[in-house]
């Protein structure tokens, strides 16, 4: 083995490390971010519906279960807790993982996650973007609601730690677009 083997770098994975520019620029794009903190509330109502949904369904087939076993299907309630929190991790992994990179509220209200330098979301941020916005949300409530309005892309704290960004859809965005 010569000396020019031994000081080589292993190849990266995952890309080049050269820096990348952020995607979407408010100021030359504002389509992008038009009316995108209202979108996301209700987008966010949306959302929690649909995760609520079929745990409080769950949680009637226990009762339901627990009346016909003469209580013992009741022992089943510790279980509400962990299948919350799996379904709504697994929720926001699967919706934010798809092509549209959007949640089911996401997709009702035009809206997209994408990363900072523009590349769709996928299943893994999707999930550790649900887990950082629920601990965000527990630890810093006030002040995680005051943050997106300091700065011009509308990030939430949780965007800040994952390096996302939630936009206006390219359909929504063309359409703001022409109006202007």
């Amino acid at each position: 083995m010569t000396n020019s083997d031994t000081t080589r770098e292993p190849p990266r994975i995952g890309g080049s490390d050269t820096a990348r520019p952020y995607a979407y620029d408010p100021v030359t794009q504002p389509e992008y971010f038009e009316g995108v903190l209202s979108r996301r509330l209700i987008a966010f109502c949306v959302d929690a519906m649909m995760i609520v949904g079929p745990v409080l369904l769950f949680g009637m087939f226990i009762f339901i279960f627990g009346l016909i076993t003469l209580g013992l299907g009741w022992m089943l309630f510790w279980l509400l807790s962990p299948a919350f929190v799996v379904w709504a991790i697994t929720y926001n992994a699967v919706t934010l993982g798809s092509p549209a990179s959007a949640t089911l509220g996401m997709r009702l209200m035009e809206l997209e996650m994408r990363t900072w330098y523009g590349a769709p979301c996928y299943s893994l941020l999707g999930a550790v973007h649900a887990v950082c916005f629920w601990v965000s949300l527990s630890v810093f409530t006030p002040l995680v609601l005051l943050v997106p309005l300091f700065n011009d892309r509308r990030r939430l704290l949780h965007d800040f730690l994952v390096g996302t960004v939630v936009v206006n859809n390219a359909q929504r965005a063309a359409a703001l677009r022409r109006q202007q």
